[in-house]
């Protein structure tokens, strides 16, 4: 099911009105990410204020989230002795059908089901998995012998204002796109649960629609277990794709991961998975037995047919083949929806936020957490067109998910801050005086506690930087300039002497920096970046003061002053680099070799704690995959921490220095010994070696590197003229002997939008060429009417409206036939996809754990197999 924007609120305050002492506490499932860290930390503020009892649950992956499923959600069902509640998923399961993947679906015998859980999904990732957008999965009714879904206020799949939550249900918050573009997924999935389910096999003489749907065949069929499989678009058998083993702790790579366990022994048991990336999973539509509508026809129904027949109605045998052909066409829709790629779409924070305007409880601190999870986006890659590049992020614009909905989102949220901080007539004279195009780096009062719109260079975290480095290790300067060469070094210099600023003086802190520089830095800037292409450096100067492409930047007193960009860097480095403390890490490092020896059975001296361990062996894969998860977890925590502690945030800023001094350095690297391979469909970077290895085997750091990458390699071959492809990233991790591989896409897409940006204006200067002509033509016509008129001595003034109305509307016509809106779809990532039918047709040891379908583990043996596999996917749609 899913809830229309207007009713964001709805269920909310449904929760808090039924709320008692005697309540079950709220699970919130939340993802380990910066937007859904935000979006946590607002909707706890507002279930502190409204008095509800809630419990937080980081969720690593899919096996995390299956085991709490297991051991958390399951108990508490009615049906098994629990009080049912609420589970809200933030940045959680969007893709996969949550009711498979949380075993709450019903059984054979018609036990299991919701038990009255209401689980609320947030997620920006798309495509939805149509389960559990369309799916009504709270309760089955016998009608006439057959089994139907029937919840009261729920009109295929949308709720309206008369639901009534308690039931349970899997309830999907719309950020407005379900409504808007997804009208033929929901009639194709609407009609498929309507449907009879009627066996192709038994249908032989179906020769006439054999061309048309000869891959819709037992494909389409629902599996008798009810699990959640994937069938191959180009293939007419099935197999199940994404299958991995699921641990109480976590996954672990098996050579017998495609055999089945026995569950007595102790080995863990085989759970599919459906992944919404890959071509039609039979879970995206009502795949739970329980949810069939209709049945086959029986003896008796086909008997009727062939009695009706006999009066000049259809025969039972034409039925079947008109059922079989509309089925095949609203397959044929989802199938394509789900080939569409990867993309993503509004923030959740930036959901979370509309949700706390709706109730009234907007305020300073929560519009902060909604404007910097919404920032986070842009720097972890996420764009319409899944992770990767996108057109706008290479232009400068700071719109990066999607360009109309990010300006929306950003003027809303400008206007937001003006409404919340209004300026104080003391520091009125400072923005009138011109001060407003110096980077604030410090509050107005020891109690300024405001948000202000600054214009933000797009310098890295240039406050607590020199400027010199700041710029240095920023990823749009060091890809215009090429910062990796010598002559790339040199025209940064240039660039700095023009604007008046000597190497020395740039090299030192930027608050300790000569006011005269800081304050005429962004007019420098916006003078001299265009002569070396940096002309999306600082935001454009705008009508009307709009302040559109302006940042945002908000000052604890004199504790500290933060931009959202930088918040967003600090808090993606926390939970993708975590503590890098040198006592903490060696601590890490002796209890992990102390756990190995215990695991082990050898000895450890007693008299000294600090001496080195004697034949204590190096930590096994599984031990490194629980120390991992172990670290994620704390990660999470310093990061939910320090968002509600400016204090605890500034600490962590030498760590997100070392990230980006690192991907600085890696990537540099990587140019300089040519280890970028052009491969058929892709370019691919294999980080195995140097001394910062160990930070590039989480997803989000390794995002970051490939992203620096990507946008160094794009502006390498843009002065080539080539088209810039995608780009595969992997990152040895030792410890647990794997590759962490990101597929990162956009790459053609910006490409493919540049040329059409190209083809607009061409088509533009001749349209205004052809306009030109035009008037000069009417206008001789019409001066010789007149001359004509004037000599009969008649007047031409309806001859004249008549023309100015025939111009509009040509005008009108020529703008409307301009516009070319791209295909839906078209440059989305479809890594996910492909590697999917990578691991369907290879059977690599490939591990698909992440949120991100587009990032997978795979065996250090097998990463060669692997890429010569992948060469021959589409990776982009």
């Amino acid at each position: 099911m899913y809830l229309p924007r207007s009713l964001i609120s709805h269920l909310y305050n449904d929760l808090v009105r039924s709320r008692t002492s005697l309540s079950p506490s709220v699970l919130v499932l939340v993802s380990l990410e910066p937007d859904a860290l935000c979006a946590c930390r607002i909707l706890t503020s507002l279930f502190k204020n409204d008095y509800v009892q809630h419990n937080i649950k980081p969720i690593a992956g899919y096996a995390d989230l299956a085991r709490v499923g297991e051991e958390v959600i399951r108990p508490m069902r009615t049906t098994e002795g629990g009080s049912g509640g609420v589970v809200v998923c933030l940045g959680v399961g969007g893709l996969v059908d949550l009711e498979t993947i949380l075993g709450l679906e019903v059984d054979d015998d018609g036990n299991g089901g919701m038990g009255g859980l209401d689980v609320w999904v947030f997620d920006a990732r798309r495509p939805w998995n149509l389960a559990n957008v369309f799916g009504m999965q709270s309760r089955v009714e016998q009608v006439n012998g057959e089994a139907v879904s029937r919840i009261a206020g729920v009109e295929h799949g949308k709720i309206l204002q008369t639901f009534k939550p308690g039931e349970g249900g899997i309830i999907v918050f719309d950020d407005g796109d379900i409504e808007e573009e997804l009208r033929a997924e929901k009639e194709a999935y609407c009609a498929l649960a309507e449907m009879p389910d009627v066996d192709e096999e038994d249908d032989g003489d179906d020769s006439d629609d054999s061309d048309a749907g000869s891959d819709h065949d037992a494909d389409d069929m629902i599996p008798e277990s009810g699990q959640p499989q994937i069938a191959d678009s180009d293939e007419s058998d099935k197999s199940s794709i994404g299958e991995k083993r699921k641990r109480r702790s976590s996954p672990q790579f098996s050579d017998d991961d495609h055999e089945d366990s026995d569950p007595e022994e102790g080995t863990p048991n085989k759970r599919r998975r459906s992944n919404s990336s890959s071509p039609l999973p039979s879970s995206s539509r009502p795949a739970a037995r329980s949810l069939m509508i209709l049945s086959k026809p029986n003896d008796q129904q086909v008997g009727q047919h062939a009695e009706a027949s006999t009066h000049g109605q259809p025969s039972a045998k034409k039925l079947r083949k008109q059922l079989l052909k509309l089925k095949r066409k609203h397959d044929s829709v989802l199938r394509k929806y789900y080939n569409l790629g990867a993309s993503y779409s509004e923030p959740i924070s930036s959901l979370m936020w509309n949700l706390a305007s709706e109730l009234g409880r907007d305020s300073n601190d929560l519009l902060w957490l909604a404007i910097v999870g919404v920032s986070s986006g842009q720097i972890s890659g996420r764009t319409a067109s899944g992770i990767g590049l996108s057109p706008i992020s290479t232009s400068g614009t700071l719109s990066s998910w999607t360009k109309d909905r990010g300006e929306r989102i950003r003027a809303i949220f400008r206007d937001e801050v003006r409404r919340l901080n209004p300026t104080d007539l003391r520091d009125l004279a400072r923005e009138v005086g011109g001060d407003t195009g110096i980077i604030p780096t410090r509050a107005y009062s020891p109690t300024d506690n405001s948000i202000r719109l600054t214009p933000e260079p797009r310098f890295l975290l240039v406050r607590h930087w020199s400027l010199y480095d700041s710029m240095l290790h920023s990823p749009y300067l060091s890809a215009k300039l090429h910062i990796w060469s010598d002559a790339g070094k040199r025209k940064m210099h240039k660039l700095l002497a023009k604007m008046g600023v000597s190497i020395q003086q740039s090299k030192q802190n930027y608050q300790h920096m000569d006011m005269e520089i800081k304050r005429g830095l962004g007019e420098k800037l916006v003078r001299f970046a265009p002569q070396y292409g940096l002309e999306g450096l600082v935001p454009p100067e705008t009508r009307l003061n709009s302040k559109e492409g302006w940042g945002f930047v908000r000052c604890w007193g004199w504790k500290a002053c933060l931009s959202a960009i930088d918040s967003g860097i600090i808090l993606g480095a926390i939970l993708e680099v975590g503590d890098m403390d040198v006592k903490t890490a060696a601590e890490q490092a002796r209890n992990a070799a102390l756990q190995s020896a215990a695991h082990s059975g050898t000895s450890t001296p007693s008299n000294n704690q600090d001496a080195p361990l004697q034949g204590a062996k190096a930590p096994t894969p599984a031990q490194a995959q629980l120390s991992r998860e172990e670290s994620l977890l704390r990660r999470f925590w310093s990061a939910y921490d320090a968002l509600g502690d400016v204090m605890q945030l500034t600490s962590a800023i030498p760590t997100a220095q070392h990230l980006h001094r690192a991907i600085l350095r890696t990537g540099t690297s990587l140019i300089e010994k040519r280890q970028i391979r052009h491969l058929r469909a892709f370019r691919m970077a294999v980080v195995k070696e140097g001394p910062d290895v160990a930070l590039f085997t989480h997803p989000g750091a390794l995002v970051k590197l490939a992203l620096w990458l990507a946008e160094a390699i794009s502006e390498m071959d843009s002065l080539k003229g080539a088209r810039t492809g995608e780009l595969v990233m992997a990152g040895l991790d030792e410890a647990r002997g794997v590759y962490v591989v990101v597929g990162l896409g956009g790459g053609s897409a910006v490409a493919k939008m540049k040329e059409r940006e190209a083809r607009v204006a061409e088509r533009k200067k001749e349209r205004e060429r052809t306009k030109a002509e035009r008037k000069a033509a009417k206008d001789k016509k019409r001066q010789q009417r007149k001359d004509r008129l004037a000599a009969l001595g008649e007047s031409d003034a309806e001859d004249e409206e008549d023309d100015e109305t025939e111009s509009e509307a040509s005008e009108s016509e020529e703008e409307s036939e301009d516009e070319e809106e791209a295909p839906r779809g078209k440059g989305l990532n479809r890594f996910g996809n492909a590697f999917q039918e990578v691991i369907e047709e290879t059977g690599v040891r490939v591990k698909v754990d992440s949120f991100e379908h587009c990032v997978v583990e795979i065996r250090k043996e097998d990463l060669s197999g692997f890429l010569e596999s992948l060469c021959m996917k589409a990776v982009v749609g």
